[in-house]
Formats: C-alpha cells, sequence, structure tokens
C-alpha cells in the first residue's frame, strides 16, 4: 500500500505543477514565467519540482503534449462523419491550429515558445511525424522512410510556427494566411495542385472562429479544474 500512496502523491505532485505552470505560461508567457512563480503557485518546493521535471522546458513538453492531444480531439470531433480523407484531415487540423493561435495571444505565446525551444520542438516534429504524415502522405511519397518524413516535417513545422506568431492584420488575414499555408506545405509533400485546391475550398466550410474559441475555453476549463 505504500508504494501505491507514493504512486498517488507524485500524481497529484506532478498535477499540480503542470495546473500551476499552464496558468502562469497562459497569463504572462512563457519566458516570464520563473520556476520558482512555478513553484509557489503549486505550493511544492522547487528544489523537488526541479528533480521532477529537470526544467522549465521540460514542463513545456508535457504541456504541449497536452495542447496537442485537445488540438487533435478537437479536430477529430469536428470531421466525424465529414471525411476520412487524410489530406482533408491534414488541412482541417492544421487550419484549427492556426485559428487557435490567432484566438488567443497566451495560446499563440504558448505555440511560439513550444516551437522554439529545442527539446519541445523536437517533441512536437515528432508526434506530428507519428501521428499524421507519415500516414497522411505515405500514399504520395511511397519510398519515403520515417525519416524523410520527419526531415519534411521540419520545413512545414517551421513554416507554420512563423505564421502562428505572426498576427493576422487587414493584409494578412486569417483565410488569407490558411491558403497561403495549405499551398505551401502540402507541395512540400507532393499533394497534386487539384488536391490542394479541394483541401482550401473544404477547410472553408467549418466555423473555425467558434471551434477555436471553444477549444481554448476546454483547455482553460480544464487547467481550472472544471472538467
Amino acid at each position: 500500500m505504500a508504494n501505491v500512496k507514493s504512486e498517488q502523491e507524485r500524481a497529484v505532485f506532478h498535477s499540480r505543477v503542470l495546473h500551476a505552470a499552464a496558468k502562469l505560461f497562459l497569463e504572462k508567457g512563457y519566458e516570464r514565467s520563473s520556476t520558482r512563480e512555478i513553484a509557489d503557485a503549486a505550493g511544492v518546493h522547487i528544489s523537488a519540482m526541479n528533480r521532477s521535471f529537470g526544467s522549465k522546458e521540460q514542463i513545456l513538453c508535457e504541456l504541449v503534449g497536452f495542447v496537442l492531444d485537445r488540438q487533435f480531439s478537437a479536430a477529430k470531433k469536428m470531421l466525424a462523419g465529414v471525411t476520412e480523407d487524410p489530406v482533408l484531415y491534414y488541412a482541417a487540423e492544421t487550419t484549427l491550429q492556426l485559428y487557435l493561435a490567432e484566438s488567443d495571444e497566451a495560446i499563440r505565446s504558448l505555440y511560439g515558445a513550444a516551437y522554439s525551444m529545442p527539446q519541445s520542438a523536437a517533441m512536437i516534429h515528432s508526434a506530428v511525424t507519428e501521428k499524421l504524415v507519415q500516414v497522411i502522405f505515405r500514399e504520395y511519397l511511397p519510398d519515403f522512410d520515417t525519416k524523410d518524413f520527419f526531415e519534411l516535417e521540419l520545413a512545414t513545422g517551421g513554416i507554420i510556427r512563423e505564421y502562428m506568431v505572426l498576427p493576422c492584420d487587414m493584409y494578412f488575414t486569417i483565410e488569407r494566411k490558411v491558403h497561403r499555408f495549405l499551398e505551401t506545405s502540402l507541395r512540400v509533400y507532393r499533394i497534386p495542385e487539384e488536391k490542394i485546391e479541394e483541401a482550401i475550398a473544404f477547410v472553408g466550410q467549418f466555423d473555425y472562429p467558434a471551434i477555436a474559441k471553444q477549444t481554448v475555453e476546454d483547455m482553460f476549463a480544464y487547467l481550472e479544474g472544471e472538467l
């Protein structure tokens, strides 16, 4: 029973740190949130937190995993019964990511930090390669292996990072941003031009501002312990 209690205590400790860090990152930004502030907000000793997580970036990695899971889940729910076409799924999921970044400056900041820090960026590229890229684009690149797809994901990941951290304006609207991203990224994976146009038209049927707003609200509610 002692081991079970210890495991339970570790899980509670872990959760408290992640929740506190997430709230600080979303309120103040990653760079302006210190490990001391995270520990104080979580009500834990900073030495214990450092032993458990190792670094602020490792905390960010775990939070990014949570955000990606929410992102993937929202896209899956949105597309249920609508399409099973993998390219259209990729288009819809990455479009949602762009709208999420545009919907809230704190989310934009979190994505920007995640794509910029070495550990978290590597985790994102690996997760996307595994969950999306290999499955979706293997039909178009049958001779590619995991390493090849990972290298292409680095390229498209760089594009989406730059698009996410740059706020839209009257000239570079969110619609234009989505169009340019899909046009550019899908060409990297050698998707035929007619399929690219189909994907761009496909994403236009969804109410992305509303979906992004609900996804962000769900994230905040979870962090507040409401879900």
